[in-house]
């Protein structure tokens, strides 16, 4: 860690906890970490570390060949799939780090074949997962132009079509109404991928609202035994430690049991899932100020009485969000203390009036735990209307990651 008092903590044990949690949850399905964005910003290759160490052969996902090549270096034996596909002449660098590219369109395809040809490979030794679009309309391949892409692969011997996967646009909806329809659309494309004499070894779709929700899994479980073929789940946000809201009342986990936890109480007061990252700084500076004066650039903040002011050495340049200025807070000695004026670039003011003994050095959270009080992603995302998602990638790569325990 840097001699400047910013860090995130990263729990190895919080993490692990999460991911077989998930596991139970997913009951015959796969599980496929998500570990795209350098770890939903906890560190990509530091949590990948930790669940190949429970499980050497475990199914991780990244954006591109890059952080795949990353990965590959402390996960040898993982299975790892480019969720991006590959870009331009990354297919070469694929084959070299043994990846597994998402493909949905000929260019993405004629590059691997190419690259293929030139290594030699044998046939249908180069596994690939086939994305259908189901109603995102981001990635994967639409139905009406399904057969000519299958009419590719099939001119294409050294790669082999492994899985075949679709993207629930709205998991978390309790209803399934969403869900259904692009599972049905989802079966279509699987008929006509059968027609052509493919056997796909895996299906997969959806996401951590999938695996949590009731009979998520189960459901994809049952499409998949349709087609002789395994069920794979990716959760990303669950891993971390964050249910996802759904769009319904309440959250059913039948089926499982755990020590204080009944089947059909809701996830939100089970408490299962941890948050794995604790984002930290100290104070560095004190002082006071009396009523009237002002703090910050726009003197946007004006003391209604004497005020004590902390000074944190973390600004919007380490991903503190600006529009938490005069809203959010953070944790010192186990109270709220409230932001205090505009965010800078890399300074932010407190207000600590009500926190007696407030010191420099004093251990300041922005997300984590103090005694009974705690500030999760989410306290972020809902003051600055945004997703916890955002709020954990932006935290800046210049914040050291820390792992413990």
């Amino acid at each position: 860690m840097g001699t400047r008092p910013i860090w995130a903590e990263i729990s190895s044990s919080r993490l692990l906890e999460n991911y077989l949690l998930l596991r139970r949850l997913a009951g015959e399905a796969e599980l496929l970490a998500v570990i795209k964005a350098n770890g939903y910003g906890h560190d990509a290759l530091a949590c990948a570390q930790v669940l190949v160490a429970e499980n050497p052969h475990a199914w991780l996902g990244v954006t591109c060949v890059e952080e795949g090549a990353a990965v590959r270096s402390v996960a040898p034996q993982a299975r790892i799939l480019v969720m991006g596909s590959v870009w331009h002449r990354e297919a070469e660098a694929a084959i070299e780090h043994c990846l597994t590219p998402v493909v949905w369109e000929p260019r993405q395809i004629e590059s691997l074949y190419v690259a293929a040809s030139a290594r030699k490979l044998a046939a249908h030794s180069m596994p690939v997962h086939l994305e259908i679009d189901t109603g995102m309309s981001r990635q994967g391949v639409r139905l009406d132009a399904l057969p000519a892409l299958l009419e590719l692969l099939a001119a294409s011997p050294a790669l082999r079509v492994e899985a075949v996967m679709t993207h629930l646009h709205t998991p978390e909806a309790l209803d399934g109404r969403a869900t259904s329809e692009q599972l049905g659309r989802f079966v279509t494309a699987m008929d006509t991928i059968m027609a052509h004499g493919l056997n796909p070894k895996w299906i997969h779709a959806g996401n951590s609202a999938t695996g949590l929700s009731e009979g998520g899994a189960a459901n994809l479980v049952r499409v998949a035994a349709g087609y002789k073929a395994k069920a794979m789940l990716r959760p990303g946000l669950a891993l971390y430690g964050y249910a996802p809201r759904f769009s319904s009342a309440g959250l059913s986990l039948s089926g499982f049991s755990s020590a204080g936890f009944s089947g059909t109480e809701p996830l939100a007061k089970a408490h299962l899932l941890q948050p794995v990252l604790s984002w930290k700084t100290r104070i560095v500076s004190l002082r006071s100020i009396d009523r009237g004066e002002t703090v910050g650039y726009g003197a946007t903040f004006r003391a209604a009485r004497p005020t004590r002011l902390a000074l944190l050495p973390i600004g919007y340049a380490d991903g503190l969000n600006r529009l938490l200025s005069n809203r959010g807070s953070v944790l010192v000695r186990g109270q709220r203390a409230a932001i205090a004026g505009r965010i800078s670039m890399d300074l932010t003011t407190i207000d600590v009036t009500d926190i007696p003994g407030v010191e420099i050095g004093d251990e300041a959270a922005l997300i984590g735990e103090q005694k009974k009080e705690r500030i999760t992603a989410y306290d972020h995302a809902d003051l600055v209307d945004t997703i916890p998602y955002e709020i954990l990638c932006n935290i800046a790569a210049r914040v050291p990651r820390v792992m413990k325990d």
